[in-house]
């Protein structure tokens, strides 16, 4: 799965819920029925604050992701957006 474009904002799709757990989070959509796993607590917090960044680049220094992980972390999103978890924010 390539990787998303960091400089854009992104969030959760609006039917799409949280659950956090001790090794990272369940994220449940409901439209679609799927389920994906988060093994990551920094990259929940990354998902989490989508909704408030500018870009996903941005998400991501928020939660303290070195530049030189950005390039999985970006993987990680892109695999997120691939099963429609995380869509691209067209406003503001």
């Amino acid at each position: 799965m390539p990787a998303l474009d960091l400089d854009r904002a992104w969030d959760l799709h609006p039917q799409v819920s949280v659950r956090p757990e001790p090794f990272g989070a369940l994220l449940y959509h409901f439209g679609t029925r799927k389920l994906s796993f988060l093994k990551d607590r920094v990259l929940l917090e990354v998902v989490q604050s989508l909704k408030d960044a500018p870009s996903a680049r941005a998400a991501c220094a928020a939660a303290g992701v070195p530049e030189t992980d950005l390039p999985r972390f970006g993987a990680a999103l892109g695999a997120l957006v691939g099963s429609a978890m995380v869509v691209e924010r067209t406003t503001p």
